[in-house]
């Protein structure tokens, strides 16, 4: 695929006229010489918290190193970081605190909270990353302040049933076992219609996941009865690992085939021996597969007392995740413009191809995507360990 060129009522009234004048919320706060405010919305609680957890660690871990290191010409990174619990309610008021406490650019989490503010952050003016990577966000004429920083979830479908393709020769069969979310579905659609595109000859299904499911069984038997013989799983970790494990105790002869959220070192401890062998899409160098990126983010949890191995990948994503934001920061202020959320959206749009050490392709937008990067990695479970099997390979 093509990428595209990667107090009193006095007060507050003067404070009002400022921020409209400035062009948004959060744009006098932002704007000054004082701290950088970033909203972040985690889910350390909800139904996907086993990888939400890390994530936002890896987010608020970049934050306190770039902190440590004088943050961004002199102006720390501020963030407010709760816990939405995976509810989107909570989530839209959440948001909201945010906007009255003058954020300029928010870090968000799910597919259904993000497309649920997708109006609102574009009508406020807000920057706003997610690890959400449906591809719905990617177009700015339909979400102009939505950057995504990975390979859409579509994309990695794309990806996933291209080695599929070539891995059976042409007439494999495809379960796609998802999240019953929008996060789950998102690349659903999108991968049925990339194999008739391009004639790759597969079957294909699919079967949600219901959530608190005490195994898998039955539908594993309805995919078998299809003839399905590779099962592509859009979840986290934890289900993930006990569909592997329903796999192995059915003594089924199927290849698992792990897209973003469940291509992780959880997968694997919780999953145990069923893990081996099976096929992990991954945008992101896990650690076990070392690289010039996880210096900073491996260097900074050592002073902490803690190691990169320990918290895995996910915390890796965060932390890059939140290093793409604070470039668009460190590129608006380098060209003299104040920190608002348009000219955030402006920098990130305009500013040099973010290298991030090889943890992943280079992530670049421009006004015509939002698509950070079309690029991922694809690695195998071999030893109890994600080893890599090929680099930015695009659909």
């Amino acid at each position: 695929m093509h990428r595209r060129a990667s107090a009193s009522l006095a007060t507050a009234a003067v404070t009002a006229l400022t921020l409209a004048a400035c062009g948004g919320p959060g744009a006098e706060e932002g704007g000054g010489d004082g701290p950088i405010p970033i909203g972040v919305l985690s889910d350390l609680s909800g139904a996907t918290a086993d990888v939400g957890t890390p994530y936002s660690e890896g987010i608020r871990g970049y934050a306190d190193w770039l902190n440590e290191q004088g943050g961004i010409d002199g102006r720390e990174i501020d963030l407010k970081l709760n816990d939405y619990a995976y509810d989107v309610a909570r989530a839209e008021q959440l948001y909201s605190q945010y906007v009255n406490e003058g954020v300029v650019a928010v870090q968000g989490w799910g597919t259904g909270d993000t497309e649920a503010l997708r109006q609102k952050v574009a009508q406020d003016e807000l920057p706003f990353m997610s690890a959400s990577y449906a591809e719905t966000l990617v177009d700015p004429e339909e979400s102009p302040y939505n950057f995504v920083v990975a390979a859409t979830y579509s994309d990695q479908m794309r990806v996933a049933l291209d080695w599929i393709a070539s891995d059976s020769g042409g007439d494999g069969t495809v379960a796609v076992f998802h999240h019953d979310s929008p996060f789950g579905t998102s690349p659903v659609a999108d991968g049925e219609a990339y194999i008739e595109e391009n004639d790759l000859g597969l079957g294909y299904d699919n079967y949600a996941m219901p959530e608190g499911a005490t195994d898998y069984v039955a539908q594993l038997n309805r995919a078998e009865s299809a003839g399905a013989e590779y099962v592509v799983v859009q979840n986290v970790s934890s289900p993930a690992a006990m569909l592997a494990s329903n796999i192995a105790q059915q003594n089924l002869d199927m290849t698992v085939v792990c897209l973003n959220w469940c291509a992780d070192e959880q997968f694997i401890d919780l999953a145990g021996d069923a893990a081996e062998g099976h096929m992990m899409v991954q945008p992101f160098s896990p650690p076990s597969d070392p690289v010039d990126g996880h210096t900073d983010p491996a260097d900074f949890l050592e002073s902490q007392g803690e190691s990169l191995e320990d918290k895995g990948l996910h915390y890796v994503q965060g932390w890059y995740t939140m290093h793409v934001m604070a470039e668009g920061i460190r590129h608006t202020i380098d060209s003299g413009q104040e920190v608002t959320g348009s000219n955030l959206r402006d920098a990130l749009r305009s500013m040099d191809p973010v290298d991030t050490g090889d943890v992943t392709v280079p992530i670049s937008f421009d006004s015509d995507s939002h698509r950070g990067m079309d690029g991922t990695g694809i690695y195998q479970v071999d030893d109890g360990a994600l080893t890599a099997v090929e680099r930015g390979v695009t659909p």
